[in-house]
């Protein structure tokens, strides 16, 4: 029974942004959860960097690149040195058109660094988290007053590293009643709330891309220009590659505007064909 609603669900989640609607947004959800948490990210091993210029005042690593931690084989050396984790909330809910959205920060204008970017919840790992999941529901909490309690907590992706390498773990959650949370922004760090559509980050419309090198691999840097009430935002770097690959897990389809034209491309599609592998074939029938 699993495997087939999971297969219905990814038919559904192919056609279009409103195909949540159709059998209402608890069973949809429903079908979600059960999803993602039979979701397993790939896990491999070791630390990371200590450099920390792309870590702003508050927590939050920022950086213009961000792969998929498998993409980077073998590590380099500097890598397995420490263990420095950071962790961002991948909140998602079902809006009024039955749509999946996720919420964003966009950064307070009086930060000394990367003021006025778009950017997850989430930040730097305290010595009190239990574990990446306590990171990033603690940051969420402390920048935009979302309650812990409210978010129900389904999977955790494979890490995204940064140019400097550190580690970034997407947490997912779910808000099964959105109207129950009251968005109190942080105003230290926070200047605006929004939410925007998931699907927008599997479709080429609003969006470009720069080719950068690193390392002697060759990566893309996604740009998405995004309106919400009137205000104009622009979702770059590691935020949207994690809002991608997020995204090709819940739709379990590619982005259309993947061309397998870079090292983080063959990551994005990779991962989506193993993990329809395993819902579609490895799952046994029930």
């Amino acid at each position: 029974m699993i495997a087939a609603s999971l297969r219905s669900l990814v038919m559904a989640a192919s056609s279009n942004s409103y195909s949540y609607n159709l059998i209402g947004p608890t069973r949809n959800l429903n079908n979600l959860i059960q999803q993602l948490r039979l979701y397993k990210a790939p896990r491999f091993g070791g630390g990371v960097s200590d450099e920390d210029d792309e870590v702003d005042e508050r927590g939050k690593v920022f950086s213009q690149m961000g792969l998929g931690e498998s993409a980077m084989r073998p590590m380099p050396p500097a890598f397995k040195s420490q263990d420095k984790r950071a962790a961002v909330l991948v909140c998602l809910f079902e809006g009024d058109h039955g749509d999946l959205r996720v919420f964003l920060t966009k950064r307070s204008s009086n930060l000394s660094s990367h003021s006025g970017e778009v950017a997850l919840p989430g930040g730097k790992a305290d010595e009190g988290d239990a574990d990446d999941v306590a990171t990033a529901l603690r940051e969420a909490e402390e920048e935009i007053g979302l309650n812990p309690s409210l978010v129900n907590v389904v999977t955790v992706l494979e890490p995204f590293l940064s140019k400097k390498l550190h580690r970034v773990v997407p947490v997912i959650g779910i808000l099964s009643d959105w109207r129950s949370f009251k968005p109190v922004a942080n105003v230290s760090e926070v200047e605006a709330i929004f939410d925007a559509p998931l699907e927008m980050f599997l479709k080429d419309e609003n969006r470009r891309a720069e080719e950068r090198e690193w390392m002697g691999a060759k990566y893309l840097i996604h740009f998405f220009d995004y309106k919400a009430d009137d205000q104009k935002y622009l979702i770059w770097g590691m935020t949207a590659s994690i809002l991608i690959n997020t995204a090709s897990v819940v739709y379990q389809r590619p982005p259309s505007l993947i061309l397998a034209q870079s090292i983080e491309d063959l990551h994005i599609l990779t991962s989506w064909f193993l993990h329809l592998y395993y819902f579609l074939i490895l799952t046994p029938l029930m």
